[in-house]
């Protein structure tokens, strides 16, 4: 099942990506606290990854495993959305950046619950569960630092400004989302937008922060696949070791 084999590795790279941009705090966060809090971040969201990965791999059948499609493939072949493949910025720009996603994962990983396929039902709620704490984390920051100092509050509007206008691409169904759905598997992302918006109107609101302008959505031409600059740099950092040692077990 070819779309199938696509909308999981979608699920697992957007985790992978995120992960390793999260594992880039690790020494560097503003407080030992939250250096900490982010690298845990991190192994959840990487730990998220494998298990969708090495079921893309159980269902492509070509003996492929979450390594394998980890650290072999080229960036083309990524299915990440390009929200996380941004570096991280400052804190503000990461704590956006962070909560846009876990507002989007958990209601997305709440309707895969009830995905007809069981094992992904499975692993969507194992992994709702780790979210939800995620997303309670980015959310407290969001209010910190929006409703903190004039300079907090700047930093952090700026930053959801800029992370906005890779949001839309998230909610925008292509062929293989239009596939899924129709057999029960995948999410309905017109519901899934609704809930995160009412999640980020909330939060953004107790944080005295302005909803950016627009609906974020991306030019035609880009969507699932369409990649930054960034990623290529990101994976030869995250794959280079994988690649230097081919066929080394740890």
């Amino acid at each position: 099942m070819p779309d199938l084999f696509t909308y999981l590795t979608r699920l697992g790279d957007d985790r992978l990506i995120l992960g390793h941009r999260l594992s880039e705090w690790a020494g560097h966060g503003p407080i030992l606290e939250e250096d900490i809090a982010l690298s845990n971040l991190a192994l959840d969201l990487l730990g998220q990854a494998s298990n969708f990965l090495n079921l893309a791999g159980t269902v492509e059948g070509q003996g492929r495993n979450d390594d394998a499609l980890a650290f072999w493939r080229t960036d083309v072949e990524f299915q990440n959305c390009r929200l996380v493949e941004l570096p991280i910025g400052d804190f503000g720009f990461t704590i956006a950046r962070q909560f846009l996603f876990d507002a989007y994962s958990v209601h997305l990983l709440d309707a895969l619950t009830r995905s007809s396929h069981a094992d992904l039902a499975a692993l969507a709620a194992r992994a709702l569960k780790e979210d939800r704490y995620h997303l309670r984390h980015s959310a407290e920051w969001v209010v910190r630092l929006g409703d903190g100092t004039e300079e907090s509050h700047g930093r952090v509007a700026t930053a959801f400004e800029e992370c906005w206008r890779f949001t839309g691409e998230l909610f925008i169904p292509d062929a293989v989302d239009d596939a899924m759905l129709s057999e029960g598997i995948g999410a309905d992302l017109s519901i899934v937008r609704e809930r995160w918006l009412e999640t980020v109107r909330e939060v953004l609101g107790r944080a005295t922060l302005e909803l950016p302008a627009g609906d974020g959505a991306p030019p035609p031409s880009v969507g699932r696949g369409s990649h930054t600059e960034h990623l290529g740099h990101l994976l030869a950092v995250m794959q280079s070791t994988a690649r230097a040692h081919p066929g080394a077990t740890w």
